[in-house]
């Protein structure tokens, strides 16, 4: 920061003691603080899509990731007895094609038509609250000048120059500030208006991918499916298995290996 510039920071923080203490008359412009309070609803919103888009995606990976373990190791748990159908190698197999051709293919569609459009949306945001920042600036510049300006008029001064002088750079500072306002109140509303038209394109994709993740996922289960035991199908449909899972964890306790008790 620059000599000049630590010079104003200093100057504003003390412009704002003054206010909080009522020694100086804050401005107050409601028509702002609405559109201010409206963008940081959509700054929160767009944050929190942006967040929940990328972990949708780590998720996803994520999930086909622990669906590949899981038929790794349901195979490895059959072993050989799995053999005789192949069913758990038929499932392991359809898993990570879902992994290998599905989610690795949506990945960058994905990227491009949501996670990227949506970044940048927000990239838009820093820029805008350094805008919101130097606008705020000046209306503490404007506000001390008033302020000087109302203490010359109670309090004249031997030097009839500071008047006048007080009165132009006040006039200069509201100026400034009166661009900066009237800018932000002008655009803040048409980038929010923005929103829905920007983000429909990429809520279309996002469902589409949803989609096509959901039925290549449903099609391929149902392939394992049909490698099932028949009588299996027919139970689970009828809500049989209960009674068959029991039947078998049955039979499990009644070997003598499953009742000996360490000695």
């Amino acid at each position: 920061m620059s000599w000049s510039g630590f010079k104003k920071a200093v100057n504003r923080a003390g412009t704002t003691v003054m206010m909080k203490t009522g020694q100086i008359e804050k401005t107050i412009d409601r028509e702002f603080e609405l559109e201010e309070r409206r963008f940081r609803t959509l700054e929160s919103a767009a944050n929190k899509l942006q967040k929940e888009a990328k972990g949708y995606l780590d998720s996803l990976r994520a999930m086909t990731a622990a669906q590949t373990r899981i038929a790794e190791t349901i195979d490895a748990f059959y072993g050989e007895a799995g053999a005789n159908d192949g069913v758990s190698k038929y499932y392991r197999t359809a898993v990570e094609d879902l992994d290998a051709d599905t989610v690795k293919a949506l990945d960058g569609p994905y990227r491009a038509t949501v996670l990227e459009p949506i970044s940048r949306f927000c990239s838009y945001f820093p820029d805008i609250n350094d805008a919101i920042k130097k606008r705020n600036h000046k209306l503490l510049d404007y506000d001390a000048m008033r302020s000087k300006v109302k203490k010359l008029v109670d309090k004249p001064s031997d030097d009839v120059q500071k008047l006048p002088k007080a009165e132009k750079d006040a006039e200069g500072a509201k100026q400034i500030y009166e661009e900066l306002n009237n800018q932000l109140i002008s655009e803040l509303p048409q980038l929010i208006d923005l929103r829905v038209p920007y983000l429909d394109p990429s809520f279309e994709a996002l469902v589409k991918i949803q989609l096509r993740f959901c039925s290549e996922a449903y099609t391929r289960m149902a392939q394992v499916q049909q490698y099932l035991d028949p009588s299996t199908r027919e139970e689970y449909a009828g809500g049989f298995l209960d009674s068959r899972v029991e039947q078998v964890l049955q039979g499990m306790r009644d070997l003598s290996i499953t009742g000996m008790s360490a000695s």
